[in-house]
């Protein structure tokens, strides 16, 4: 498997790189793209053995990281955009490149189902309901090694006044103010659908629903220890209703961590 990885490694590499453009606004993206996508790796990997994930296993999480947002270089290539809403799901795009690749025969077939389920899975509003534990298991590991790093890749852009330098691919609406609909679900702890972001509050709201999404202990520590939470927080308005949201939000944090 290991000669595997490496030669998946080495392909997706190639390919990323094959994207680099002399736009600076569509190269930056690009970049921020790659980066993440090592990020998430390393994150699947870590969090797979905090799991005690057997070799074999580990390894499969590894090939998932790499390859979560294969899709999106296809996606920036045809649509000229990031935005799935405004061009075509990037995962379910992403299976269709992983399906052109070879290599990916050398899988046997039910590791190739895994990966494959997880990787489709890994940006959906819930997880696809299958009697296969092991898929829904791999799906909850990418999709927490992936909003690991997400938190990373928006912190620099929450306050209001960094919001006009998004790059164009996360930005799309720049007013501050949240949209009453995601308040109130927010102050009830539900879901809100990030394709419905309407400004930069809501969209902050959006990350903070997350942590009610987040699966393992593991990565609600990280998330935690890394602050993401408290600055989000502090870049939100004073506001009755979002400080109960926050309340509450806090509160299923707590709880979460102490099942380590």
């Amino acid at each position: 498997m290991r000669e595997l990885l490496s030669e998946m490694h080495r392909w997706m590499s190639a390919y990323m790189k094959s994207f680099y453009s002399a736009d600076e606004e569509v190269q930056r993206g690009i970049l921020i793209k790659e980066t993440h996508t090592g990020y998430v790796t390393v994150n699947c990997v870590e969090l797979a053995k905090a799991l005690n994930f057997p070799p074999h296993d580990v390894e499969l999480a590894e090939i998932i990281g790499l390859f979560h947002d294969v899709g999106r270089f296809r996606q920036y290539s045809i649509y000229k955009t990031f935005n799935d809403a405004d061009s075509e799901d990037h995962a379910d795009l992403g299976i269709k490149v992983i399906a052109e690749l070879d290599f990916f025969k050398k899988l046997d077939a039910a590791d190739y189902a895994l990966v494959e389920f997880a990787i489709q899975q890994h940006n959906k509003k819930v997880i696809a309901p299958t009697d296969d534990a092991r898929k829904i298991l791999f799906a909850k590991v990418i999709r927490d090694a992936d909003k690991l790093d997400i938190y990373r890749v928006l912190e620099p852009f929450l306050a209001q006044e960094n919001a006009d330098k998004m790059p164009k691919f996360i930005k799309g609406v720049e007013r501050a103010e949240i949209s009453p609909d995601f308040v109130e679900k927010f102050v009830r702890g539900e879901q809100v659908d990030y394709r419905e972001i309407r400004t930069n509050g809501d969209r902050k709201i959006v990350r903070l629903m997350w942590i009610y999404d987040v699966n393992f202990a593991w990565t609600m520590r990280k998330i935690v220890e890394r602050g993401y939470i408290e600055k989000i927080v502090q870049n939100l308005p004073a506001d009755e209703k979002i400080a109960a949201g926050v309340k509450l939000l806090r509160e299923h944090v707590a709880e979460v961590i102490g099942s380590l």
